[in-house]
């Protein structure tokens, strides 16, 4: 935390960490000759705690600090062994050095001073496990005085720092479980050599991380093909106009389902190994290499084998999202298919319903004029036994004529009373008022 200054507005609380970014991890000045073995472990995040009490366990074996909870970076001397920890996003980086050389080429490298049984102990899988070593130039380097140092390995390599020395490595894993690099210190400062071993540990560390893809990649093409061939054979069933567009569509979302796995389970390294990869072309331009007689520059051996290696994973990745993309394309014209289907028959259902509401209406306009008539019919009955009972007591009426007369009467108000009872039924009113019928 910065502290606050009269001469300042009020600060940001990230200010101070983003201002120290740029100087993590740096180089360490490393004086000419020295030795370096470097492990990168691959750990999961639940190893993490086990990893500092790993490292907490060989600081108290040489009574020093251990690095706190919250480290990334830690850095300490253990008598003449200098170690030097890194935590990154997938791995941890572990650096061992010490001053002078052995009496071999990359004989007694400084992972032997550590205490029996610690370095296997390390929580995690070694992906990288690598010797450097640091010589003043000698008066004669020529091929058999670099072949020694590779057992007689074909050696890439070249000048670096603009001529200031030069790097050697053949990029192989020796019997020992170590790749090796050879640094020739032709007139580099102390910090220039800590840079130049920084790079080449991050050239072969982040190698081997973008790589981690490439088996990926070999699968998911053979997978693929397979996936591509079934694309193909759905698009063209729907081409062919097939009336299975059901089952057509179950077919596209089982294979949607499969696409959508592969990439989410490739889609993180096939990332990460296009970041690593743009990490070593990085270092690579930042050795400032020039090529030397009868050697194959690091640059040239890494445009050879690891370039293509990394456009191999790339171009797989794109044929995921382009098979994706296309299947989705698919997906859309047979929903868009099946849902003008649907609507066909949801307008036909329509066109049915219609017809048969038609034909309900007139059977209820039949049955109407049938209860009308009986209605009619029955009320003239009343009407007749009431004539007959007023001439019975003396009123002088002619009950046929009465019963004649009243019919018309009773067609218009019987009629009347059924068409408002049908319109109240049809406006929603549900069952008819008494007085609809009056």
């Amino acid at each position: 935390m910065l502290p606050e200054s009269p001469l300042l507005a009020c600060q940001h609380p990230l200010r101070s960490l983003l201002a120290g970014e740029v100087h993590a991890r740096p180089s360490e000045a490393i004086a000419t000759p020295s030795r370096a073995s470097f492990l990168a472990v691959l750990i999961a995040p639940d190893d993490r705690a086990r990893e500092l009490e790993h490292l907490a366990a060989l600081c108290a074996g040489f009574g020093v600090e251990p690095p706190d909870a919250s480290s990334n970076h830690f850095s300490v001397r253990l008598g003449e062994l200098h170690v030097r920890w890194e935590r990154h996003s997938e791995f941890s980086g572990y650096t061992f050095r010490l001053a002078g050389l052995s009496p071999a080429p990359f004989s007694e490298p400084p992972v032997m001073r550590l205490p029996p049984g610690w370095l296997a102990a390390i929580p995690g899988r070694t992906l990288v496990a690598t010797h450097c070593k640091v010589i003043a130039a000698p008066a004669t380097c020529d091929a058999d005085f670099i072949a020694a140092h590779f057992d007689g390995n074909v050696v890439a390599g070249g000048e670096v720092g603009d001529g200031a020395g030069a790097a050697y490595t053949d990029f192989r894993i020796h019997a020992d479980g170590y790749s090796r690099f050879l640094l020739v210190d032709a007139g580099f400062t102390v910090r220039q050599t800590g840079r130049m071993m920084q790079r080449l540990l991050e050239i072969e560390t982040y190698r081997m991380m973008a790589l981690l893809a490439l088996p990926i990649a070999h699968q998911q093409s053979a997978r693929l093909a397979t996936l591509e061939a079934a694309l193909a054979s759905i698009t063209a069933a729907i081409a062919e106009d097939s009336r299975d567009d059901e089952a057509l569509l179950h077919r596209l979302t089982d294979l949607a389902a499969q696409v959508e796995s592969g990439l989410a389970g490739s889609q993180f390294r096939f990332s990460a190994c296009r970041a690593y990869g743009d990490l070593v072309r990085a270092r690579i331009d930042e050795l400032r290499e020039r090529r030397l007689p009868g050697v194959q520059p690091i640059e040239e051996f890494m445009a050879r084998r690891f370039t293509p290696a990394i456009a191999t994973c790339a171009a797989v990745a794109e044929r995921l999202h382009a098979l994706s993309e296309r299947v989705a394309r698919a997906s859309g014209l047979l929903l868009t298919r099946v849902d003008i289907a649907r609507e066909r028959q949801n307008q036909a259902l329509l066109a049915s319903m219609d017809r048969r509401a038609k034909l309900q209406l007139r059977l209820q306009q039949t049955v109407e004029g049938l209860s009308v008539a009986a209605i009619v019919y029955y009320a003239a009955g009343l009407v007749g036994y009431a004539a007959k009972g007023l001439k019975s007591i003396g009123i002088g009426l002619n009950p046929d004529l009465v019963v004649g007369a009243s019919v018309p009467v009773l067609v218009v108000l019987v009629t009347i009373a059924t068409r408002r009872a049908s319109r109240h039924i049809h406006a929603g009113g549900g069952e008819p008022e008494p007085g609809d019928l009056h």
